[in-house]
Protein backbone atom coordinates (compact mmCIF):
# COMPACT_ATOMS: atom_id res chain seq x y z
CA UNK A 1 0.00 0.00 0.00
CA UNK A 2 3.06 2.34 1.11
CA UNK A 3 4.90 1.74 -2.60
CA UNK A 4 1.46 2.70 -4.50
CA UNK A 5 0.86 5.66 -2.36
CA UNK A 6 4.69 6.75 -3.43
CA UNK A 7 4.38 6.02 -6.85
CA UNK A 8 0.60 7.71 -6.94
CA UNK A 9 1.96 11.05 -5.31
CA UNK A 10 4.91 11.17 -7.24
CA UNK A 11 2.94 10.88 -10.39
CA UNK A 12 0.76 13.69 -8.88
CA UNK A 13 3.19 15.63 -8.13
CA UNK A 14 4.99 15.55 -11.25
CA UNK A 15 1.50 16.10 -12.96
CA UNK A 16 1.06 19.27 -11.00
CA UNK A 17 3.89 20.56 -11.79
CA UNK A 18 3.70 19.79 -15.59
CA UNK A 19 -0.03 20.93 -16.11
CA UNK A 20 1.19 24.43 -13.54
CA UNK A 21 2.83 25.37 -17.24
CA UNK A 22 0.62 25.33 -20.04
CA UNK A 23 3.18 27.12 -22.42
CA UNK A 24 5.20 23.80 -21.84
CA UNK A 25 2.57 21.27 -23.09
CA UNK A 26 -0.11 23.79 -24.69
CA UNK A 27 -3.64 23.86 -24.14
CA UNK A 28 -5.36 20.71 -25.19
CA UNK A 29 -2.39 18.65 -23.24
CA UNK A 30 -2.58 20.81 -20.54
CA UNK A 31 -6.71 20.10 -20.13
CA UNK A 32 -6.73 16.47 -20.85
CA UNK A 33 -4.09 16.33 -17.96
CA UNK A 34 -5.88 18.15 -15.62
CA UNK A 35 -9.08 15.23 -16.75
CA UNK A 36 -6.31 12.71 -16.13
CA UNK A 37 -5.24 14.57 -12.64
CA UNK A 38 -8.80 14.43 -11.32
CA UNK A 39 -8.64 10.75 -11.33
CA UNK A 40 -5.38 10.55 -9.79
CA UNK A 41 -6.39 12.91 -7.08
CA UNK A 42 -10.19 10.65 -6.59
CA UNK A 43 -7.55 7.83 -6.53
CA UNK A 44 -5.30 9.26 -3.53
CA UNK A 45 -8.24 10.51 -1.45
CA UNK A 46 -9.90 6.66 -1.98
CA UNK A 47 -6.11 5.09 -0.61
CA UNK A 48 -6.21 7.60 2.08
CA UNK A 49 -10.40 7.58 3.47
CA UNK A 50 -9.53 5.89 6.46
CA UNK A 51 -7.22 8.92 7.27
CA UNK A 52 -9.12 11.16 6.48
CA UNK A 53 -12.41 9.75 8.56
CA UNK A 54 -10.14 9.16 11.30
CA UNK A 55 -9.00 12.46 11.61
CA UNK A 56 -12.39 14.19 10.87
CA UNK A 57 -13.94 12.37 13.56
CA UNK A 58 -11.27 13.24 16.14
CA UNK A 59 -10.63 16.48 14.87
CA UNK A 60 -11.30 18.55 17.86
CA UNK A 61 -10.24 15.82 20.67
CA UNK A 62 -6.49 16.74 19.98
CA UNK A 63 -5.72 20.52 19.76
CA UNK A 64 -2.59 21.07 19.25
CA UNK A 65 -1.59 17.15 16.53
CA UNK A 66 0.24 17.23 13.06
CA UNK A 67 -2.76 15.23 12.25
CA UNK A 68 -4.74 18.72 12.53
CA UNK A 69 -2.75 20.71 10.68
CA UNK A 70 -2.52 18.24 7.57
CA UNK A 71 -6.56 17.99 7.87
CA UNK A 72 -6.68 21.96 7.23
CA UNK A 73 -4.05 21.82 4.41
CA UNK A 74 -5.37 19.20 2.82
CA UNK A 75 -9.20 20.45 3.12
CA UNK A 76 -7.91 24.03 1.67
CA UNK A 77 -6.17 21.75 -1.13
CA UNK A 78 -8.84 19.65 -1.98
CA UNK A 79 -11.06 23.20 -1.85
CA UNK A 80 -8.27 24.82 -4.30
CA UNK A 81 -8.36 21.40 -6.47
CA UNK A 82 -12.18 21.47 -6.97
CA UNK A 83 -12.63 25.58 -8.27
CA UNK A 84 -9.40 24.91 -9.86
CA UNK A 85 -10.98 21.62 -12.16
CA UNK A 86 -14.57 23.66 -12.00
CA UNK A 87 -13.06 26.67 -13.76
CA UNK A 88 -10.83 24.98 -16.16
CA UNK A 89 -13.82 23.04 -16.87
CA UNK A 90 -15.62 26.22 -17.42
CA UNK A 91 -12.64 27.83 -19.65
CA UNK A 92 -12.24 24.40 -22.06
CA UNK A 93 -12.10 25.16 -25.11
CA UNK A 94 -11.51 21.13 -26.04
CA UNK A 95 -12.68 18.43 -23.63
CA UNK A 96 -15.73 19.33 -23.39
CA UNK A 97 -16.00 20.36 -27.14
CA UNK A 98 -15.06 16.98 -27.60
CA UNK A 99 -17.80 15.28 -25.67
CA UNK A 100 -20.24 17.53 -27.16
CA UNK A 101 -20.85 20.18 -24.19
CA UNK A 102 -20.76 23.66 -25.16
CA UNK A 103 -20.39 26.37 -22.54
CA UNK A 104 -20.90 30.17 -22.30
CA UNK A 105 -18.07 32.29 -22.24
CA UNK A 106 -17.53 33.96 -18.46
CA UNK A 107 -14.74 35.92 -17.37
CA UNK A 108 -15.52 34.97 -13.53
CA UNK A 109 -13.86 31.53 -14.44
CA UNK A 110 -11.18 33.20 -16.33
CA UNK A 111 -10.49 35.23 -13.17
CA UNK A 112 -10.73 32.13 -10.48
CA UNK A 113 -8.93 29.63 -12.55
CA UNK A 114 -5.69 31.27 -12.38
CA UNK A 115 -6.29 32.03 -8.48
CA UNK A 116 -7.50 28.41 -7.62
CA UNK A 117 -4.29 26.83 -9.84
CA UNK A 118 -1.77 29.71 -7.61
CA UNK A 119 -3.59 28.40 -4.44
CA UNK A 120 -3.63 24.20 -5.53
CA UNK A 121 0.36 24.70 -6.44
CA UNK A 122 1.11 26.85 -2.79
CA UNK A 123 -1.60 24.17 -0.70
CA UNK A 124 0.36 20.98 -2.71
CA UNK A 125 3.84 22.21 -1.62
CA UNK A 126 2.19 22.43 2.07
CA UNK A 127 0.78 18.96 2.01
CA UNK A 128 4.32 17.88 0.85
CA UNK A 129 5.88 19.67 3.25
CA UNK A 130 3.93 18.41 6.56
CA UNK A 131 4.19 14.96 4.69
CA UNK A 132 7.77 15.56 4.45
CA UNK A 133 8.77 12.31 6.77
CA UNK A 134 6.81 10.21 5.32
CA UNK A 135 7.90 11.08 1.73
CA UNK A 136 11.77 10.55 3.03
CA UNK A 137 10.97 7.12 4.87
CA UNK A 138 8.95 5.35 1.67
CA UNK A 139 11.80 6.89 -0.79
CA UNK A 140 14.73 5.43 1.35
CA UNK A 141 12.79 2.28 2.05
CA UNK A 142 11.25 1.61 -1.85
CA UNK A 143 14.03 4.12 -3.74
CA UNK A 144 17.22 4.59 -2.28
CA UNK A 145 17.62 0.86 -0.54
CA UNK A 146 17.17 -1.36 -3.16
CA UNK A 147 19.40 1.13 -5.30
CA UNK A 148 21.88 0.89 -2.43
CA UNK A 149 21.73 -3.49 -2.19
CA UNK A 150 22.43 -3.80 -6.19
CA UNK A 151 25.58 -1.56 -5.89
CA UNK A 152 26.30 -3.55 -2.22
CA UNK A 153 25.54 -6.98 -4.45
CA UNK A 154 27.26 -5.70 -7.28
CA UNK A 155 30.55 -5.00 -4.85
CA UNK A 156 30.62 -8.14 -3.30
CA UNK A 157 30.72 -10.16 -6.50
CA UNK A 158 33.82 -8.56 -7.41
CA UNK A 159 36.41 -10.19 -6.45
CA UNK A 160 38.72 -9.06 -3.74
CA UNK A 161 41.88 -7.23 -4.83
CA UNK A 162 45.35 -8.69 -4.94
CA UNK A 163 47.64 -8.09 -1.96
CA UNK A 164 51.41 -7.00 -3.68
CA UNK A 165 54.17 -7.92 -1.06
CA UNK A 166 57.45 -6.63 -1.69
CA UNK A 167 60.64 -7.87 -0.15
CA UNK A 168 62.61 -5.45 1.62
CA UNK A 169 65.99 -6.82 1.39
CA UNK A 170 68.80 -4.46 2.54
CA UNK A 171 72.51 -4.70 0.70
CA UNK A 172 75.27 -5.05 2.76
Amino acid sequence: MNKTNLVLDFGIFAGLLVAAAPGLTGLPVHEWLGVAFAGAILTHLLLHWKWITEVALHFLRKLFHQSRLQFVIDSALLFAFIAVMLSGLMISRNVLAFIGIATARNSLWNSIHPLAANATVLLAGLHFATHWSWVVGMTKRYVQNPIASVFGARKQLQPAPIAVRTNDATTH
